[in-house]
């Protein structure tokens, strides 16, 4: 057998246990091998029968002299037995397996682990560890379950720690010794203090100490980053092989007419980035950019200013938003930044059309752009919002060709440190880290249910006082997808609930499935101030801008990541008002709110994602498993020097 080989080609491993398998990733050969325990139990410690003491774990070893199913009052089986050494009898209890009794009839020689205890006043070993040995001298004895660190590893129903040791065990033996062949030298090994691949395999499995299992998973999780590191790098080599479709020309002078009408000043960060891609627009390799920043911190004027070098040297720019809600802002900004330079800007969506005269400069639209004739081959740049939210697919048929546009993707979701410089490898990253200024500072408040009436006479007083308008966001549109989450807010139920709540104002929905014309309706009517309270789904996360909406109720914001809240957040505070952010949690525990406290005195994007990745990990930065940044299975996002180890050493093995 090698790695590649299925699980099913071992011993007691059937369909049913390939099912289960597939489960846990399990496959093939190499992933089980590459199944490493969370934890180890430790039952080295040998003792005879004679000296045990209560609250000891150890493995005892001895023959099964008795052994017998005993009925309980309430109906449930006990099995007793004794085993016996040299030096005395114990008594062992197990709970609820009446096949013991065939398993370890009397005879049987065993090795028990556990914790010695009292059974009615006598010691006694309950529920431990067993497996069927041939007794020798105290450690002489190969062990599996028993008299060793013992790993304990992820399970799933019907695959225990127990079967999994039993079927990894089988697969050291009957795997080809050439799949532990190292690929890294000696030399690296050395310098990085790491074992070699074949001893990492069996410390990580079998270890002597904790200190090897230690270092058995380390090496296992450079190798893991290895692997995600090295397919960047031979992205990033595949992308620099294509043909730019047009090497752009940078005027300074006109760039600096551009922001010169702009009707602010760019900061210190918009500055630095404009300046990073235009370098990138000049070369003769296509510009493979991600722009980061928080809500509100000026990333849509930076790719403006990329577009308008498009523009002047005559080609178009295609811009493609996930929403129709952000492709039309996107839209509205684009065309009141390009208005005093006489560029077309086109805006399609699968419900909107609005179609430049003649040849559109710049085209916005959502993913219906893959499928419109608009988009033409002259695209010089192409700029993806939130390119996560597309699909692989989506986002490479604007792409392909046998030349190459320069690429500007952007993201207002925080992306940890160690998350850019692993998974975003292929990508040169640009970080816009500082919000332009006057930019309200927002009070964030994590309120009980039990001050929920007056929250909402509070609102009620800034809605009157203050003509303040509000959003409330719901993680579900309607009841038909709460079958599985009881106590998770849907926008349509509080929508009613707030109708009544607030009669005296003029209450709204937002949610994914309104048509077009309603969508633009409904927001039409909350931007110019008819509507007060706007109740949503987090469609409204990226592209509405309402400089009056002062207030932000979260509900059930224990659900969502604490990235996705700060995005949520940033929707207001974009006016002279002062504004708040209310946080509804269903989860009560102390875990819970501790965990959304840290959104009252954080106002970093990234700090907060970090945070995040730490407690819940990488699917919860982005709100969804379905974000493409992959759960790592032995190595960790937050060790940054492995992960800089890793880096360097892809480098060595595939090239810079």
């Amino acid at each position: 057998m090698d790695f590649s080989s299925s699980v099913g080609q071992l011993p007691f491993v059937g369909t049913t246990y390939v099912d289960r398998l597939a489960k846990l990733g399990i496959n093939t050969i190499g992933d089980l091998l590459h199944h490493v325990p969370h934890r180890y139990d430790d039952f080295r410690q040998i003792e005879s029968v004679a000296s045990l003491e209560p609250g000891e774990v150890v493995t005892v070893r001895g023959e099964i002299v008795s052994i017998v199913n005993q009925y309980t009052r309430s109906g449930r089986k006990i099995q007793i037995a004794k085993i016996a050494d040299d030096t005395g009898t114990i008594y062992v209890f197990w709970f609820n397996q009446p096949f013991l009794i065939r398993t370890l009839p009397v005879g049987t020689k065993v090795s028990l682990a556990g914790k010695i205890g009292w059974w009615s006043r006598a010691k006694a070993i309950v529920s431990p560890e067993y497996e069927i040995i041939n007794v020798g001298p105290p450690g002489g004895e190969a062990s599996t379950h028993t008299g060793r660190l013992v790993p304990v590893y992820h399970e799933t129903a019907g695959v225990s720690s127990k079967w999994l040791r039993s079927r990894i065990k089988t697969a050291f033996e009957k795997i080809d010794p050439k799949e532990f062949k190292d690929f890294l030298s000696k030399e690296t090994l050395k310098k990085l203090n790491l074992t070699s691949f074949l001893t990492a395999i069996k410390d990580v499995h079998y270890p002597k100490n904790l200190e090897a299992a230690k270092n058995a998973r380390r090496r296992l999780a450079l190798n893991e980053l290895l692997d995600l590191q090295s397919a960047n790098i031979k992205k990033r080599k595949q992308w620099q092989k294509n043909k730019v479709s047009y090497q752009l020309t940078v005027s300074q002078p006109s760039v600096n007419q551009f922001i010169s009408s702009l009707p602010f000043e760019l900061t210190t960060a918009q500055k630095f980035t404009v300046k990073e891609i235009l370098e990138d627009l000049q070369k003769n390799i296509p510009m493979n950019r991600l722009l980061e920043g928080d809500v509100g911190s000026g990333k849509t004027v930076v790719a403006a200013a990329a577009a308008y070098v498009a523009f002047v040297n005559g080609h178009q720019t295609v811009l493609m938003a996930p929403t129709q809600i952000l492709a039309t802002q996107h839209f509205e900004t684009l065309k009141a930044l390009f208005g005093s330079f006489g560029a077309r800007v086109s805006l399609i969506t699968s419900a909107i059309t609005k179609q430049s005269l003649g040849r559109a400069d710049i085209i916005v639209g959502t993913h219906a752009l893959i499928h419109t004739k608009a988009r033409t081959t002259d695209a010089a740049l192409v700029i993806i919002d939130e390119q996560h939210k597309f699909g692989v697919e989506q986002r490479e048929h604007l792409t392909k060709g046998t030349s190459s546009p320069h690429v500007l993707t952007m993201t207002a979701t925080p992306i940890p440190r160690t998350v850019a410089l692993t998974f975003y490898g292929d990508l040169d990253l640009s970080t816009l880290d500082e919000l332009p200024p006057g930019r309200q500072k927002i009070t964030t408040w994590v309120v009980p249910e039990t001050k929920r009436a007056s929250a909402y006479n509070w609102i009620r007083s800034q809605i009157t006082s203050n003509q303040s308008q509000v959003f409330v966001i719901c993680p579900l549109i309607d009841e038909s997808e709460k079958e599985t989450l009881k106590h998770v807010k849907s926008a349509k139920e509080e929508y009613l609930k707030l109708k009544k709540v607030f009669a005296d104002f003029k209450v709204d929905l937002l949610h994914g499935r309104l048509k077009g014309k309603q969508k633009e309706k409904v927001m039409a009517n909350f931007k110019n101030g008819q509507t007060a309270i706007l109740v949503s789904t987090p469609v409204v996360e990226v592209g509405m801008d309402v400089p009056n909406a002062t207030i932000m109720v979260i509900e059930t914001a224990d659900r969502f990541g604490l990235a996705s809240l700060h995005q949520l957040r940033g929707r207001i505070g974009r006016g002279a008002k002062k504004s708040y952010c209310l946080l509804f949690a269903e989860d009560p525990s102390q875990k819970a709110i501790e965990r959304l406290e840290a959104l009252k005195t954080t106002k970093s994007g990234r700090q907060l994602a970090e945070l995040d990745l730490k407690l819940r990990g990488p699917g919860e930065i982005w709100g969804s498993r379905q974000s493409g940044i992959p759960e790592l299975t032995i190595a960790t996002w937050s060790d940054i020097d492995l992960i800089k180890a890793s880096k360097k050493v892809a480098e060595e093995l595939v090239g810079p």
